[in-house]
């Protein structure tokens, strides 16, 4: 299954509420009918442009991704690693949305701040002994209601154990990588 839908935006409690429980609903019934219809796949498509920017397509959306000048980019957009941690940030607030309605402990408003880390010597070919990607990445989850302190830590242990994008970064997925000849 692939995931597209229509467009719409909302800050009204009330009204994403009732979509949290709407899609939640309908999901738990869809996978209680049939287990596989819970497996995704997801399909986006990078094209090459400028000194090394991309112009990546996922559905009906299209957004650049780029470097800054000195690691010779236009720096016309956020690049890749920035754009990754972005990626968990907006994984985060979804599931602690998705978990606050679902277990009744609410919330304001929340900010999350992402942090990373990381060692620009295995990317240059200077050292081979460092990690490329991330050596570590510091989430901050900000959250203002009428909660306590305890109930939204609790809160984060929940959205911890069920964030796909958190997983993606704790934890080693394969990856298979295809090089072909085009025409």
């Amino acid at each position: 299954m692939t995931i597209t839908d229509t467009s719409s935006t909302t800050n009204d409690t009330a009204e994403r509420g009732r979509r949290l429980t709407e899609a939640g609903t309908a999901w738990n019934g869809r996978i209680a009918a049939d287990r596989t219809a819970a497996h995704l796949q997801y399909r986006v498509r990078g094209t090459g442009e400028g000194a090394v920017a991309s112009r990546i397509t996922a559905g009906k959306h299209e957004f650049v991704i780029d470097e800054p000048a000195a690691l010779a980019g236009d720096d016309l957009a956020a690049s890749p690693v920035e754009i990754a941690l972005g990626a968990l940030i907006s994984c985060q607030i979804v599931v602690f949305r998705l978990y606050a309605h679902a277990l009744g402990i609410p919330f304001d408003e929340i900010d999350v701040t992402a942090e990373g880390d990381l060692d620009a010597a295995r990317l240059f070919g200077v050292d081979p002994d460092v990690r490329p990607g991330f050596t570590a990445v510091r989430l901050t989850v900000e959250l203002t209601g009428p909660e306590s302190e305890e109930r939204y830590q609790q809160l984060r242990d929940v959205v911890d154990a069920h964030c796909p994008v958190l997983d993606l970064f704790a934890n080693a997925t394969p990856v298979v990588t295809a090089v072909r000849k085009a025409g």
